[in-house]
């Protein structure tokens, strides 16, 4: 999915000497040890940071709770325990916030490319897990091991399905656009660049794209602590890497983590599913009709990449002729 030269591909705003230095100053320390303690801290400050602020704001009766002033809660984690840190550790590790987390304008034409590779890659993984999950459901009824995980999974996915509900539970259009806002924007902002920014940019300094890429969205699916979605949300989180690292921009993963839960929302308002990616799909009908759908998706999305691909490679090539007229 990656390739070596694509960071010759640079916006046009971006200073001359950018081009050919990854980081214009050495960082103060490992940039791979950078990546984990930032995982590390933000796991820590978000999950028992959050909590220990949710119960010292709403006390230990969190079922009584105002819902709004816990999205506005929600909203507030975000930003202090995600997006704060990304911001801070890209300006104390490498000075050059900009260039790191790639604040670049992105190009319309691969915006629109790369949303259409959303559009594919959901129903693709909502296949995926169908048969994932039906495979599991056979193995469960034969193997007692298997089925005493899979009673510990169906337990977890219950409870976040409980708690996304009430998150995405609304009465009026106001609170509606205000959970748009809370699950979609903020998100999308906030964990891309942590993730694809801070995160991913640091692994770049010593891994390969596609290594750093594949290492950030694990950590971005386990975040998520969702059993059944793992892979695919793993899936997501590589396809927003190499979105990110292909554009040279973070707006447009930003876009298509906006565009992937607005939809998500959107769905769970009209039809009641809390999660665009239903992950724990009971049934065992229609097994080869989703292999089918699969395999189908699968080919589409690889040659909407080699597009996507073979678009950059003649930006470079133009780029490279303009430089040599000059």
């Amino acid at each position: 999915m990656y390739e070596e030269n694509n960071n010759n591909i640079e916006p046009e705003n971006e200073p001359d000497e950018k081009k050919y230095n990854f980081f214009l100053k050495e960082p103060r320390i490992s940039p791979v040890k950078a990546a984990f303690l930032g995982l590390a801290g933000v796991f820590i400050l978000f999950q028992f940071g959050g909590g220990l602020l949710t119960i010292a704001i709403f006390g230990f009766d969190l079922k009584n709770i105002d819902m709004n002033a816990m999205r506005l809660l929600t909203v507030g984690g975000q930003i202090l325990f995600i997006l704060l840190p990304a911001l801070l550790l890209s300006k104390l590790v490498y000075e050059d916030v900009t260039h790191v987390i790639r604040f670049y304008k992105p190009q319309l034409i691969p915006v629109f490319m790369f949303s259409i590779g959303l559009i594919l890659l959901t129903p693709l993984l909502q296949s995926y897990i169908f048969i994932q999950n039906h495979f599991i459901e056979v193995a469960a009824n034969s193997v007692p091991f298997v089925r005493d995980v899979k009673t510990l999974l169906d337990q977890l996915d219950q409870l976040l399905t409980e708690t996304y509900a009430d998150l995405m539970s609304v009465r009026n259009a106001w609170e509606a656009s205000f959970v748009i806002f809370v699950v979609s924007v903020v998100p999308a902002i906030c964990e891309e660049t942590f993730f694809r920014g801070f995160v991913m940019r640091s692994f770049e300094y010593k891994l390969k794209p596609f290594w750093a890429a594949m290492i950030t969205g694990l950590f971005f699916a386990l975040y998520h602590f969702n059993p059944y979605g793992l892979l695919p949300l793993m899936a997501l989180g590589v396809y927003f890497g190499f979105a990110a690292y292909t554009s040279n921009s973070i707006v447009v993963p930003i876009i298509l983590h906006f565009l992937n839960n607005f939809i998500a929302v959107t769905a769970y308002m009209i039809f009641g599913s809390e999660d665009l990616l239903e992950s724990n799909v009971a049934s065992t009908d229609g097994l080869n009709e989703y292999a089918f759908a699969f395999v189908a998706l699968s080919i589409l999305f690889a040659l909407l990449i080699f597009g996507i691909k073979k678009y950059y490679n003649a930006i470079q090539i133009k780029n490279g002729d303009e430089n040599d007229l000059s």
